[in-house]
């Protein structure tokens, strides 16, 4: 109950320190101020799309517009990820009263899948050396299969979208459909040269120069010249609540800290009056759901999970003899492996993580098993029942079929014997006749 209520409390918290850190947030962003000079803004983002990234882009885009900024730039580095957090981002930079540009970067990242729609969607487009973009065919959540109906209604979609914003943006709509029909990349060198993208700059600092005096925006009819050359670079960074969310929302953390509410609360359960691991428990369960509000999660891998948990506390219970166990650890790999079905590798579970945290929970699983045995078959340590077997002292004489007394397990007990005794010999405990006398013989150390 204690778990229970605090688990209910910790969710209201949660929930309120996040609206208010949201207030916080938005009257954190800078002010609205006069300068004499240009101002840059700069954000870096070297993670998957999803809902916090798509906040913290489209709220330091936001912190541009407000600042009449020259320029926002965005320095991606991403495998790709959730296709609503995409679009969300190439609306805001679509509708965008300042110049935008996305610089993929630094050397060796990458703007693949969601990130080449991003990039597409800005003014500008600058790729460091050693960089890519491209690959970005849309994928179903999970990666599984879908009709071919589906299938190909989805890809004339996002085909029709990638075509709509490469002309909008003054790009060849060919090169940008072949990177969403057939997942084509493109290399730093080469998008340059095919127009893709517009520049290639080892540093933040050589793009903004190389900006300076640009002419952008000439397809939309009302050109704008960038004039950076005497312009302040402000860097804008992911708020304290952001970076929690973010790490949270990596499917490996989520899975860890459900998997650890679980145990914690089953033993607090088990083990009425513990407390601390069901606070632990409650606390982990907690932030585990507030990241599954931030990744898309497949409801059936989450029941086969709590299946499996329920096959281990049976296990405990009735004794299957390994069966329940054997039926838990499938459904617990199973239920793993469906329960983020992200559209990209890195935003799903993979084998290799899974298989060693269901063979440590199966371990666990095991060890409280035979636990459990071993105290069903052992010798019982409480109550009268508790001292047969004990070996004590006489501490008096003891005759046949006289009392005499004895000492055993801390006590001085009533004592008889079918042999004669003499005090001082060891005695070992035979049974508890009424409660308050018991039976004994010679002990071993006689």
């Amino acid at each position: 109950m204690i778990s229970v209520c605090l688990l209910a409390g910790l969710v209201g918290m949660a929930q309120g320190t996040i609206n208010g850190q949201d207030e916080a947030d938005a009257q954190a962003l800078p002010a609205v101020v006069a300068r004499p000079a240009g101002l840059v803004v700069v954000a870096a983002l070297d993670d998957a799309i999803h809902p916090i990234t798509a906040e913290f882009i489209i709220e330091s885009l936001q912190s541009a517009q407000d600042q009449n900024a020259d320029l926002f730039l965005l320095q991606l580095s991403t495998p790709g990820g959730l296709e609503e957090s995409m679009s969300d981002i190439m609306e805001a930079f679509l509708a965008s009263s300042v110049p935008t540009c996305v610089y993929v970067g630094p050397s060796g990242g990458r703007a693949a899948s969601a990130g080449f729609m991003i990039a597409l969607s800005a003014d500008v487009v600058a790729m460091a050396p050693g960089t890519s973009m491209g690959s970005a065919h849309p994928v179903a959540i999970g990666g599984q299969e879908i009709d071919e109906t589906m299938s190909q209604k989805i890809t004339n979609d996002a085909v029709a979208r990638t075509r709509s914003i490469a002309e909008r943006r003054g790009r060849p709509p060919a090169l940008a459909v072949e990177a969403v029909a057939d997942s084509r990349s493109f290399a730093a060198s080469e998008a340059v040269e095919l127009g893709l993208a517009d520049i290639m700059a080892d540093s933040v600092e050589d793009l903004i120069s190389a900006l300076d005096g640009r002419v952008i925006r000439e397809q939309l009819g009302d050109p704008v010249t960038l004039v950076l050359s005497e312009a302040e670079i402000v860097e804008v960074e992911m708020s304290a609540r952001q970076r929690f969310l973010s790490t949270l929302a990596h499917p490996q953390i989520a899975y860890i800290l459900l998997l650890a509410g679980l145990a914690g609360l089953y033993f607090e359960l088990s083990n009425p009056g513990v407390v601390l691991p069901g606070v632990v428990g409650a606390i982990c369960l907690v932030m585990g759901l507030l990241a599954l509000q931030q990744v898309p999660i497949n409801y059936a891998g989450l029941a086969l999970i709590a299946l499996a948990v329920l096959f281990f506390i049976l296990e405990i219970k009735i004794m299957s003899y390994g069966l329940l166990t054997v039926a838990g650890l499938v459904a617990f790999i199973l239920g793993s492996l469906l329960l983020f079905p992200g559209p990209i590798p890195e935003m799903r579970l993979s084998l290799w993580f899974v298989l060693p945290t269901a063979l440590a929970v199966v371990g666990l699983a095991a060890l409280l098993t035979s636990m459990v045995v071993r105290v069903h078959r052992g010798q019982v340590q409480t109550g009268s029942k508790g001292l047969v077997a004990k070996e004590g002292r006489a501490m008096t004489d003891i005759e046949p079929g006289l009392a005499g007394r004895v000492f055993v397990h801390g006590e001085l007990w009533e004592a008889r014997s079918e042999v004669q005794i003499k005090e001082g010999e060891a005695v070992e405990v035979v049974e508890v006749e009424n409660g308050l006398v018991i039976q004994v013989r010679p002990g071993r150390g006689t």
